[in-house]
């Protein structure tokens, strides 16, 4: 699951993860909704009265160019349902601040927030929207002019109140969603019997140190529409048998991929039919391509095709009141390793709540007397407690980790956005979460964790003094500056990283702000778009924490080999030498005391994989995908590397069926996608191409294999179907349409007639093959007609003709286009499998090469002149890109009988995106740098680390340890990945053979270098006697035939070895300093 279809990726564990049973849940039925949508002018209001009733504004329609990657996980209804919803968060610090942002950029309603308590430094440990200035005036009135910037749909509101003034009954009345945040049990007791009982769904949390607490209470009957958000599965079938079981057999081409209890409809089934439609069905799984679906004795005798869908049903659930829940509490469980943890700190959080109301604060940090406090008031709830674990909680009970409120706001938002639109699963019904392995190998003092009027005082009460010293010390250096870069640089500055004077954070990220990162990037605003991500994520990380002024280094320039310099190297995907004086050169990765990779791509992932192996520096991975989310940390020879462990290749659509035997949306989608290049990017580029290029035709001629096709196509553009008006490319359109939707399924059905068999006389139109049928245009049809609008303005775009919209004008030049008459051709060969040859558009068609060629104009008398390729660009909704793929693939899902989709869902398909929301890249980011805690503490042991996989729509939480680096052995020696031979002052290649000899007793066998073979065993003696006594810079020039530049240090060396009894041994690459 890696690359463009996803940037989240399933980690590899030491030990197997742990089938997380969802939680008993029953059902429930959720309120009606006024589909009404979010607000479109920026609103901020403050007013003394019961704000919440007059919240009924109403919006047109979903921006899809600002929401377009979350539409992609939750979809349009839910949103439609979060448009009307107006949510209340109690509680302004960090944890409060970081709900209220994600929820904000999410598109609710509205956002109302009430926390009139005075700003302290202290809050700045973990409250972005504060600054210094901010100290002394009310939370909730310093944060909102901040979060109103985030979604210019979304009004946020200050609900108004004094110092000392608690959220009471009269001020949640209105809201369909409360969250309080770090509020005493015995005011969230108050305020959710009040919402349960009024239908109002219910969220109290609060993060105490590397604890965290989520209660949910949706009410007696809410109604889950769609509990996993999975795509709906759907497969061909082959038979249904008549009898009291019903077992449906699918097409052995894909396993069906249901699961018992799953429910689903059927469509195209011959014989059989009242199966098309029918309500949805149970099904119990009998294998891999089989299921059953009950009783059908009673219905007609099976034929032949269908098509399963499966329909996702509602589940109801009941949830309990808190006054209850406390009582016998439904626990969800984050990490099956401490199993027994939530008990405990079901009582434990209890307890701090009962401690804070008598002794009006919460326990000092690492006091014993408080602690002990608090043990006997957590015994009095549970005598079976984790004693250390709750002394534990009593020491951190006033830290505020920025981390861990990344990792608790992220999750209790998306629970809020589930309340919202009733999609996903909620969490049932306690959540605790701890990271305890966080803390520094050696325990802070008591007096090492006093505070000391900083904004880092919540970190300094967990971590102590001597942690945030390294930690304001550290060096880091974050490789993207998107979503998880902008989240990662939000919690750097909030707990202080590179701060110090020997700090540093190096940001790079080649990237410009595109509107729709503005949904889930928060640090950026409209009037950033166009400009580059690093160099705005750093100014904005800077005013959050001015400590960070001048220590931010952003850089436009990407990682890879053109910016590497300073040694030779082989590459570890392919051995090719690279020579450039770079930015990331050895000096630089000397510079640095880690990397976070922040990445969409596997390529650049897998490149700083390398280069932190090679500089043997720790690695932080993460990735999203929509609600999945993992997490991976590498650290220097204790365990693997990113690349140890490969996802398996994603399975690709056989040319053949996209091309002539199209059965789903994704293979015309896929197919108009070629299309789109085909007419409008490739032509133009070989037509400048032959203009340009002296050598251009010779060259297509000797090595093309299809360089007819080529050629009468350069032809075409350049000089039989050249436009010079617009309605000349309104004609081209009409003749393509012609061409594509109607001559070439009639052309495939004279070579496959509907009737053909197979050898073994079977139909062949059957199965996944299904018969087109050729469409007759129709100006009247939306469809054709976008066709033909989309395909001549790009058409008109390559000859730099301007445009049009006026559909009147298409229709009518369109209806008087006289399309010639086609008559299919024998002999033409179609490709009907992958071990087929593929065939040409020119089969069965003679002509003279000579011919075509002599009617290309010279170059020369077409001097200048060029022609524009369009550049795909999926974001631009005016360019008639997406427009143009959507309708062709449309139009040909028509031809084949397969439902069409939607404009929305062929972008997604077509562009690649990946799913995107701010609440996993939240949560994500947030368990990274728990893990970066740990690195700069110096951890030494596997156990320490931890690897994680979450799923927010599930929800279900993995962690794991991290796989150690495999190891290998020579002789006795045992090695891996991080290990390497040095060798110093450019010896001389028989230094490095004598070397081996002595002291390993293993033989070189060969050298190389980059991709020069520098000596081998075989070469004869004579070359052995001139190269063995060189020193190895000179022999790496003399054989590469190159000199090396001079900025590069060291040469990076593989050998092969054999033992004392010959046999080849696997070792360590070299590197020679020179």
């Amino acid at each position: 699951m890696r690359d463009h279809q996803s940037r989240a990726r399933t980690v590899r564990s030491s030990r197997p993860a742990v089938a997380v049973p969802l939680a008993h849940l029953h059902l429930l039925t959720h309120r009606n909704h006024h589909y009404n949508q979010a607000y479109k002018i920026p609103f901020i209001m403050s007013e003394s009265t019961n704000i919440a009733a007059g919240m009924d504004i109403d919006e047109a329609a979903i921006d899809e160019g600002l929401y377009s990657r979350q539409l992609y996980v939750l979809g349009h209804e839910a949103m439609k349902r979060m448009a009307v919803s107006n949510v209340l968060i109690v509680g302004l610090q960090g944890l409060g601040a970081e709900i209220a942002k994600n929820i904000a950029l999410a598109g609710v309603k509205s956002v109302t927030i009430f926390d009139p308590e005075p700003v302290t430094i202290q809050d700045l440990s973990s409250q972005f929207f504060l600054r210094e200035e901010d100290i002394g005036k009310p939370r909730a009135e310093a944060t909102l002019p901040r979060l109103a910037e985030l979604n210019a749909y979304v009004p946020v509101r200050n609900l108004p109140g004094v110092a000392g003034q608690e959220v009471t009954v009269d001020l949640i009345q209105g809201f369909q969603v409360v969250v309080l945040c770090g509020a005493s049990h015995q005011k969230q007791l108050e305020i959710n019997d009040w919402t349960h009982q009024h239908g109002v769904h219910f969220i109290a949390a609060e993060t105490r140190g590397l604890f965290g607490s989520v209660f949910n209470d949706f009410g007696p009957k809410f109604t889950c529409v769609d509990p996993t958000g999975e795509q709906a599965l759907t497969g061909m079938i082959v038979s249904v048998a008549k009898d009291g079981e019903g077992l449906v057999t699918c097409l052995d081409e894909t396993r069906h991929g249901l699961e018992d209890g799953d429910f689903v409809t059927f469509a195209e089934v011959q014989g059989m039919t009242e199966l098309n439609g029918c309500e949805p069905r149970k099904v119990t799984v009998k294998g891999p391509y089989t299921f059953t679906i009950g009783d059908t004795s009673n219905l007609g005798t099976y034929k032949s095709g269908g098509i399963f869908t499966q329909v996702k049903m509602p589940k109801i659930i009941d949830f309990k009141s808190l006054r209850e829940s406390l009582k016998s509490p439904e626990l969800f469980v984050t990490d099956f390793a401490k199993f027994d943890r939530p008990t405990t700190l079901h009582a434990g959080f209890q307890a701090l709540s009962e401690f804070r109301s008598q002794h009006k604060r919460f326990p000092r940090p690492r006091n014993t007397e408080d602690a002990a406090a608090i043990l006997s008031l957590a015994k009095n709830i549970d005598a079976e407690i984790n004693e250390n674990i709750l002394t534990e909680l009593a020491y951190q009970a006033t830290g505020d980790l920025s981390p861990v409120v990344a990792v608790i706001g992220g999750f209790v938002a998306q629970e809020v956005l589930k309340a919202c639109s009733a999609k996903f699963h909620p969490m049932v019904q306690h959540l605790y979460f701890d990271s305890l392995e966080s803390l520094p190998a050696i325990l802070p003092s008591e007096q090492d964790c006093q505070p000391i009027g900083s904004r880092y005082d919540g970190q300094i009460a967990v971590l102590g003094k001597d942690l945030q010293e390294k930690i304001a010390n550290h060096r880091q250096f974050l490789v993207g500056a998107g979503a998880i870069g902008c989240e990662m640089l939000k919690n750097w500055s909030m707990i202080g990283l590179g701060s110090g004077p020997r700090g540093v954070i190096h940001v790079t990220d080649l990237d410009t702000i595109e509107k729709s990162n503005l949904n889930r990037q928060f640090l950026f605003r409209s009037k950033d778009l166009g400009k580059f991500k690093a160099e705005v994520a750093a100014v904005a990380v800077s005013e959050m924490n001015p400590h960070l002024s001048s220590k931010i280094l952003a850089k436009q320039e990407p990682v890879g080999p053109a910016t590497e310099g300073n040694y030779l190297s082989f590459s570890q995907i392919s051995l090719v030498t690279y020579l450039a004086p770079g930015v990331y050169n050895a000096e630089f990765f000397q510079g640095i005391d880690g990397v976070t990779n922040a990445l969409d791509n596997v390529k650049a992932r897998l490149y700083m994989d390398q280069r932190c192996v090679f500089y043997k520096k720790p690695l932080l991975e993460s990735g999203t995908l929509g609600t999945k989310g993992n997490t991976q940390v590498v650290v220097p020879n204790l365990t693997e590397s990113y690349a140890s462990s490969q996802d398996p290749p994603e399975k690709e659509t056989p040319s053949c069926t996209v091309k002539s035997f199209p059965n789903a949306i994704n293979h015309t989608i896929e197919w108009s996608r070629k299309q789109f290049e085909n007419l409008f990017i490739k032509p133009p580029q070989a037509v400048n191409a032959y203009l340009s290029e002296p050598n251009y035709l010779e060259t297509t001629l000797k090595y093309s294999g299809s360089s007819k096709d080529q050629i009468e196509q350069i032809v075409s553009y350049l000089v039989t179907d050249k436009p010079l008006t617009f309605e000349e490319c309104i004609v081209w359109a009409r003749l393509q349409f012609e061409r594509d939707y109607n001559n070439e399924i009639r052309q495939l059905l004279f070579s496959l007639p509907k009737d053909a068999v197979t050898t073994s006389g079977q139909p062949f139109w059957s199965g996944p093959k299904r018969a087109p049928d050729p469409l007759v245009f129709n100006s009247s049809d939306p469809t054709h007609l976008q066709y033909i609008i989309a395909a001549a303005n790009l058409h008109a775009f390559n000859y730099g003709l301007r445009g049009e919209t006026d559909s009147a004008i298409f229709r009518k030049v369109a209806d008087s286009v006289i399309v010639p008459e086609f008559m299919p051709r024998s002999g033409v060969k179609i490709q009907v499998n992958e071990n087929e040859p593929v065939s040409s558009a020119n089969d069965g068609v003679d002509g003279d090469l000579d011919d075509v060629v002599s009617k290309l104009p010279s170059p020369s008398s077409l001097a200048g002149y060029r022609l524009t390729p369009v550049e795909f660009e999926k974001d631009d909704d005016t360019n008639h890109h997406i427009d143009f793929i959507t309708a062709a693939s449309n139009l040909r899902a028509t031809n084949y009988k397969i439902e069409i989709a939607d404009r929305h869902t062929t972008k997604q398909i077509a562009g690649k995106i990946i799913p995107a929301i701010a609440t996993t890249t939240s949560l994500v980011t947030g368990l990274v740098c728990l893990e970066l805690y740990k690195i700069i503490d110096g951890k030494t042991k596997l156990e320490d680390y931890k690897n994680g996989f979450v799923n927010l729509a599930l929800p279900f939480f993995g962690f794991s340890e991290p796989i150690a680096a495999a190891k290998n052995k020579y002789g006795s020696t045992e090695w891996t990945l991080w290990d390497r031979f040095e060798f110093v002052n450019d010896p001389t290649l028989n230094d490095i053979v004598s070397w081996f000899r002595s002291n390993h007793n293993l033989e070189i066998t060969m050298v190389s270098q980059g991709v020069s073979m520098l000596w081998s065993s075989f070469i004869g003696k004579k070359k052995s006697e001139e190269r063995l006594p060189m020193k190895f810079s000179k022999l790496v020039e003399f054989v590469s035939k190159k000199a090396i530049p001079p900025h590069v240090k060291h040469l990076v060396v593989e050998v092969m070895v054999s033992d004392e009894d010959g046999e080849d041994v696997e070792v360590p690459f070299l590197v020679v300093q020179i």
